[in-house]
């Protein structure tokens, strides 16, 4: 038996053999958002419980904690438990201790939690898995019967000789070598939740302000900047504005003033031929065109006032002539 105790060693040796060190606990997710990961040492010390138990649960998807965690509040007789498990074969195998058994050590982890299947130091279910630690003892093992995982715990002195009677390969798990795993408590793990959602709003809150903040910021440099601009720009308009409103109404008046004035001359003179003034047309170029009617003896020649005439037509009606000016 000692010899295949040994071989199970040097295969257990062999197969750990690959991790050049142990790997620690290290914080995760909701640690860091929780603002735990400094209350959380990275190796956590290992400590053997003076209570401990162990079985499995059927696994069901998106209920395996609170099925394990039901199993092992009934186990030990109190909802405050801390316990750690595993998915394996469609099931949860976990190991659990009540809350008070680790009063003194906080900060700690059972190194034989690393020979649940699927951990770094679990073998088959046809070993005995040892640890012993300040002269207590635990083991687990399978029953190649039922199997169901079985747990035993006690001082050294009673353990150990129960268990090396036992027809199995045999394997002393090392807590310098095997991987840590953290001891987890549902209500502590329920208010961690807590505090890293209270913790999310409130950097969020404070993310938002200060992003709005910025944004504000931003508007009142970029209106201060842009209002002496916009300042002048309106006190330009205004001023070329009235300048246009001035030059129109100024140009308006004068060149109306004219007109009338040559309208008022041309009637006067055509009033002394007998003649009838009928159009007078300014076109935008300033040109000048109008036309009228007077008798066959003035629709010839020049005349001081009236300028040179054009004949434009026959007769009209009246026996007069039409005639186009552009003075």
């Amino acid at each position: 038996m000692q010899q295949g105790q040994n071989k199970n060693m040097d295969a257990q040796n062999t197969r750990t053999g690959v991790k050049s060190k142990q790997r620690g606990h290290k914080a995760g997710l909701f640690d860091f958002l929780s603002g735990d990961n400094n209350g959380n040492e990275k190796d956590l010390i290992p400590y053997l419980p003076d209570e401990l138990v162990g079985g499995s649960v059927p696994y069901i998807a998106g209920t395996e904690k609170e099925a394990v965690w039901n199993a092992a509040s009934q186990a030990c007789g109190t909802e405050r438990v801390h316990y750690t498990y595993t998915i394996e074969d469609g099931r949860c195998w976990y190991l659990a201790t009540p809350s008070s058994t680790l009063s003194s050590f906080p900060n700690s982890w059972c190194p034989l939690t690393a020979a649940l299947p699927g951990n770094s130091e679990f073998w088959d279910t046809e070993t005995v898995y040892l640890y012993e630690q300040e002269g207590q003892a635990s083991a687990l093992r399978w029953d190649m019967d039922t199997h169901r995982m079985q747990l035993f715990l006690g001082p050294a002195r009673t353990i150990l000789p129960k268990i090396q009677s036992m027809d199995a390969n045999f394997v002393t798990i090392n807590p310098e070598m095997a991987d840590v795993v953290k001891w987890t408590n549902y209500s502590l793990k329920s208010d961690q939740l807590s505090r890293a959602a209270g913790r999310i709003l409130l950097f969020s809150g404070l993310i938002a302000c200060a992003l709005i903040a910025i944004f504000i910021s931003i508007l009142y440099i970029r209106i201060n900047l842009l209002e002496p601009e916009l300042e002048a720009a309106k006190t330009k308009t205004k001023a070329a504005t009235a300048q246009l409103m001035q030059r129109a109404q100024q140009q308006f008046r004068n060149d109306a003033t004219v007109h009338m004035i040559r309208i008022q001359e041309l009637l006067d003179t055509l009033l002394t031929m007998k003649g009838t003034l009928v159009r007078y047309e300014v076109y935008q170029d300033g040109r000048v065109e109008w036309d009228a009617l007077v008798p066959r003896a003035f629709s010839s020649g020049d005349n001081p006032i009236i300028g040179r005439i054009t004949t434009i037509g026959g007769l009209e009606e009246d026996d007069r002539v039409r005639i186009r000016g552009t003075k």
